[in-house]
């Protein structure tokens, strides 16, 4: 997600938004008190943003070097990772944090949510009969592909609002935006 639409970027902390819409509201203590629906589609449309360009790109280079389906889903789920952390890894480097702390910033906000949307799109992908052996070309491959993508952001966001709404998942990265 693209924070730097916010007026306060950079701020240090929570206390700067507290009553920011669509971040969820705070008790007393400053502790999230829950998680809007809205702002778990937010932040699961920004995972399945980067999970969708690294899935999308491996799938395509395993099938163009017609690699096997192992191999294949292997590359996709590593890139979908690999782009999925790097979204919020340069959002909160462009905040000003050090590499090592954006790296874990990122590893905390984003590892259950790729994971769970990984699990659920290539399980869907897996499950369709013909669908790991179709071409580049065949609607099967992408209606697969988007089929798993749209499935995976179903389930997905109520993982993510439980997640933020008990601080943690891509709650972590309010803290530096």
């Amino acid at each position: 997600m693209d924070h730097s639409a916010h007026d306060h970027v950079g701020a240090p902390g929570h206390a700067a938004h507290r009553d920011h819409h669509g971040h969820g509201g705070h008790d007393d203590g400053g502790h999230p008190a829950g998680a809007s629906w809205s702002t778990a589609a937010k932040a699961t449309l920004h995972c399945l943003t980067g999970c969708a360009i690294g899935e999308i790109l491996g799938m395509v280079i395993g099938t163009a070097l017609l690699w096997g389906n192992v191999e294949t889903m292997a590359l996709a789920i590593t890139l979908a990772f690999l782009f999925g952390y790097s979204f919020t890894l340069f959002a909160v480097r462009r905040a000003g944090l050090d590499l090592k702390s954006a790296i874990k910033v990122a590893l905390a906000a984003d590892t259950v949510s790729i994971a769970v949307m990984e699990l659920v799109d290539n399980g869907i992908i897996a499950m369709v009969p013909g669908a790991m052996d179709a071409h580049l070309s065949d609607g099967l491959f992408w209606g697969a592909l988007l089929g798993g993508f749209a499935v995976a952001f179903v389930i997905t966001t109520p993982v993510n609002k439980w997640m933020i709404g008990r601080g943690k998942g891509h709650a972590v990265v309010h803290a530096y935006h």
